[in-house]
């Protein structure tokens, strides 16, 4: 009686292509991806929501928690379709978002062209006031010029107001004075002030931050009402939580006064599905490969614990070269993304070479096979042709392939152009996306200053199982592994992420004047940030874990690296020990310490979280008979440059021990994982696919 009252979660993550729901109850997951509704998202996940519990067998009532990602966010900041955004700060910084840094990210071009400023200069207002970097006021704003921005503010129609001044991290009197006159001048006006968005030193990072906070809260806030509203119109009254870019899970309501923590929400979740999947199998140098409709996303997974940082880029415009894009200083998951996916658009550079993406066809109108509208050619047409699809059991038959429509487009637009044929061109086409991505995951990890080849890739979401054998071949990986539901794998990461938030500042103390009371004092009000926000999911009467860092530099250095403290609290004699830790931390990147520099701490941070529940790991199988295969279709090889002949076995009720030789393709509703004559695959006790390279392999 009580599993039949058992209650389901359900996490859904919205792709550019694709909604993915995925929904586990009593230990039995079902999933379910559909197209992505670009008018009205929420719609979409409604659809999904009725989809997955009618194949569950339960109706929406019986769902006891929703947990969303999106990348609303992130496409708002790309297109630059948010609110009507107005800047105020400090007087004579008014172009710092427009001067950028030093940094030039391609120093020969000369006709380099920087990324517009998110906020434009006529939209940018100041206000004569000043603080020091100890946070002593130097220039007290006036009541007069305060009420007159106000009144500036009310008069250009502006939707939402962020506000960024100097030093405001120390202290943000002046932000908070100048966000009560425009709220008592507006009281529906969205204020988003940096103290609060992102405390943090480096001004450009930092107005950046606030700005992006700021064009995209109306529509999140818009949203987010809209997506409670619906779901609990169609019958799931359960609480809605929202992933967030640092791994972790929070309210709704922080959601909608944060949304730029939601930039990256949707990879976080992936990367912390393969971190779940490395522990359980004891990896400790995992490559995790999230490939979907519109991007690929590669995390190095050290230690069964993905790379965070507290600073990343958004909607980069130049190669993806890092320095062309947004930044934004929030703690998030590290990862590389480039435009690879299903959807990615292929055709000719000025040179007549190919080239596949930035852009993407989406959902709307989607490849040229989908027969929705597409007419150029993309990556899942190119799959199409080349075999690895079945054009009758796509997405589990929901979408009907045409295979002719997609040989038309990449005729018009690639073969015939080159002289080649749909089939060559198609090879072209899967070459080309392959070697980004390859390139992409070989620069990532030598940047972090580890050998690809020791890594293990876990590879998810609906088009990387399809790629994941040749970017192996590509990158020298020995072994990739394919996890069930992976289709859907950034939507069940969310079901094993913890409910957490992770609070930053930056305070600057010197070892060789450390004030310690000042500093715990510091830490203590993290600590109880992180905690609230970390409460809001947690079960009560447990206690979430805390996780503390020190970003630390020699005095004269231009970046910090992290140091770990124990609890969240300063250790005895601190100095001492910041310094050892730090030390350390330093000798691990750099081979050595630096004798007779001062050091100093510059940020400090504090993640508090929910414990989650121990990991099952996973027993050993033996390999055992091969399957048999249910019939067979031409792919072609790109290793071995010819079509060749591949087995098409169905993954659902592959018994653990069952070895599949390539060639072949294991297919199932929401992806189909591509076995070159390379690799051979081995179903592991919980349904991974261990997929390794063959000793007969040349």
């Amino acid at each position: 009686m009580a599993s039949s009252q058992q209650q389901a979660r359900v996490g859904v993550d919205i792709g550019g292509t694709f909604t993915d729901v995925a929904l586990e109850l009593a230990g039995t997951l079902h999933s379910v991806k559909v197209l992505t509704d670009y008018a009205q998202p929420e719609r979409a996940i409604v659809q999904g929501l009725e989809q997955v519990c009618q194949a569950a067998g339960i109706g929406l009532a019986r769902i006891g928690i929703i947990i969303h990602g999106t990348t609303l966010a992130t496409n708002a900041l790309i297109e630059r379709r948010g609110a009507r955004t107005a800047f105020i700060t400090t007087e004579g910084f008014r172009d710092v978002l427009e001067m950028r840094s030093e940094s030039r990210f391609e120093q020969y071009d000369l006709n380099i062209r920087l990324p517009p400023p998110l906020i434009e200069r006529c939209d940018r207002l100041t206000l004569r006031e000043r603080i020091d970097a100890q946070g002593a006021p130097l220039v007290s704003p006036s009541q007069a010029d305060i009420d007159a921005l106000a009144e500036r503010i009310a008069a250009g129609g502006y939707e939402s107001v962020a506000i960024g001044f100097i030093h405001a991290y120390v202290n943000d009197a002046h932000e908070k004075r100048m966000r009560e006159a425009l709220l008592r001048r507006l009281p529906r006006l969205s204020v988003c002030i940096s103290s609060e968005v992102s405390p943090q030193l480096r001004e450009f990072e930092r107005f950046n931050t606030v700005c992006a906070n700021a064009y995209v809260r109306p529509l999140m806030q818009s949203y987010l009402d809209r997506l409670v509203g619906r779901i609990h119109d169609a019958g799931a009254r359960c609480p809605v939580f929202i992933m967030h870019s640092g791994g972790g899970i929070i309210s709704v309501e922080s959601a909608a006064r944060f949304p730029v923590r939601l930039v990256e929400s949707g990879p976080a979740g992936g990367a912390i599905f393969a971190a779940h999947i490395a522990s359980r199998y004891g990896f400790d140098a995992v490559l995790s490969f999230d490939m979907g409709g519109t991007t690929a996303k590669i995390c190095l997974i050290d230690q069964q614990t993905p790379k965070t940082a507290n600073t990343f880029e958004v909607a980069r415009t130049y190669r993806f070269k890092k320095g062309s894009g947004m930044p934004i200083s929030i703690p998030v998951v590290e990862m590389v993304e480039i435009g690879a996916g299903g959807g990615s658009i292929a055709g000719l550079d000025l040179m007549r070479q190919i080239r596949v993406g930035p852009h993407s066809a989406g959902s709307e109108p989607g490849p040229a096979c989908y027969q929705r509208g597409g007419t150029q050619p993309t990556v899942t047409d190119a799959d199409l042709i080349l075999g690895r699809l079945d054009p009758d059991n796509f997405a589990g038959g929901s979408i009907a392939l045409s295979g002719q429509r997609a040989g038309q487009a990449i005729a018009a637009h690639v073969g015939e152009p080159l002289g080649l044929s749909p089939q060559q061109a198609a090879y072209g086409i899967a070459e080309m996306v392959d070697e980004n991505m390859s390139n992409a995951a070989r620069v990532h990890t030598v940047e972090s200053g580890k050998e690809i080849g020791r890594y293990t890739m876990i590879t998810f979401g609906g088009a990387g199982p399809l790629h994941a054998a040749r970017l192996c071949e590509k990158t020298g990986i020995q072994r990739f592994l394919v996890p069930p539901g992976a289709g859907v794998g950034s939507a069940i990461g969310f079901l094993r992420a913890p409910f957490g938030y992770e609070s930053v500042r930056s305070a600057n103390f010197r070892l060789s004047r450390f004030d310690a009371p000042a500093a715990a004092r510091l830490l203590e009000q993290l600590r109880q940030e992180a905690l609230a926000f970390a409460r809001q999911g947690t079960p009560d009467g447990v206690q979430p874990q805390l996780e503390a860092k020190a970003y630390m530099r020699y005095v004269g250095q231009g970046w910090e690296i992290p140091v770990p403290l124990h609890d969240a609290r300063l250790p005895g004699q601190a100095a001492q020990s910041l310094r050892a830790g730090f030390e350390a931390a330093y000798t691990r990147y750099f081979g050595r310490p630096i004798d007779g520099l001062d050091i100093e701490v510059i940020s400090w941070s504090v993640k508090a979280s929910s414990p989650l529940p121990p990991v099952q790991p996973v027993p050993s199988v033996p390999a055992g008979t091969a399957a048999s295969a249910g019939a067979q279709r031409p792919v072609f090889d790109a290793r071995l440059g010819r079509e060749v002949l591949a087995d098409i076995v169905e993954r659902e009720g592959l018994a653990p021990g069952t070895r599949i030789p390539g060639p072949a393709i294991v297919a199932e509703r929401e992806t189909s994982t591509l076995i070159t004559s390379a690799f051979e695959a081995v179903v592991q006790a919980d349904g991974c696919l261990l997929v390794s390279r063959r000793d007969d392999a040349a």
